[in-house]
């Protein structure tokens, strides 16, 4: 199923639920900018969190954007990088990983260790992913994800609003009830510019070595460290235990 299948500006069912809980996110994002302030964006460029960099940015909500380098990140990622802040005219903070963490981690695993096991896999996230977040969620209030319950097993029954025990501050996922139509709906009527891989059959989107297009009726997230179990296929920045 291409994006533009999936976005079908006919269709009056999808546009007036998108519309509905368009405006649920936009009162939700208020309520975050005026209770929890300072909150964060953890933008990962993909299309969910494109839809939310639109609504923050058009809303002019006092919500500070970023993303996390991994320093692994495909092409395509790094030109919508450069296409979002030409496109909202704004400046994407952007966060890095420790050069020596890097440098310990490829010494001691090797460049691709994350393909020999679990757990060297989730050691190489940390490094990239987990340890920048923290740096980026230092003295935040919140934190807002683009998550959606329906994305994979490990994120059924996410909810809008959770406490992030390990970071230590509330957690907000205003797209979690959002379907992947409904995301690539309003993608098409606003125009919200998303990552090219999108259009090659990739619906989630990683670092390059950790990514791969999908078949058709696979698992939105099977294109994700497709070598382990579904039940593992969180990289740690958004595990949690629900009921």
């Amino acid at each position: 199923m291409t994006t533009n299948s999936l976005a079908d500006l006919s269709d009056g069912h999808l546009i007036a639920s998108v519309a509905v809980k368009t405006r649920r996110a936009v009162e939700l994002l208020r309520e975050i900018a005026r209770d929890f302030s300072p909150a964060a964006f953890a933008n990962s460029l993909g299309a969910e969190d494109m839809v939310l960099t639109d609504l923050i940015v058009r809303k002019k909500l006092d919500i500070e954007i970023f993303s996390l380098d991994t320093g692994r990140l495909p092409l395509e990622t790094y030109d919508l990088m450069a296409q979002t802040e030409r496109h909202y005219g704004i400046h994407l903070n952007v966060y890095y990983p420790r050069h020596d963490l890097v440098q310990a981690y490829v010494r001691d695993q090797g460049i691709n260790g994350f393909y020999d096991s679990v757990e060297k896999r989730k050691s190489c996230c940390q490094v990239r992913k987990i340890e920048p977040l923290q740096r980026a969620l230092a003295g935040r209030k919140a934190w807002i994800t683009g998550l959606r319950a329906e994305q994979s097993v490990t994120r059924t029954g996410l909810p809008e609003r959770e406490f992030d025990a390990a970071n230590g501050l509330e957690k907000f996922n205003p797209l979690a009830a959002w379907s992947e139509r409904e995301i690539w709906s309003y993608i098409r009527t606003h125009d919200v510019p998303y990552n090219r891989l999108h259009d090659k059959h990739t619906p989630s989107i990683g670092c390059a070595p950790c990514t791969r297009p999908i078949a058709t009726g696979e698992d939105v997230r099977a294109g994700r460290w497709w070598w382990e179990s579904p039940d593992t296929k969180e990289c740690g920045l958004h595990v949690a235990k629900r009921a």
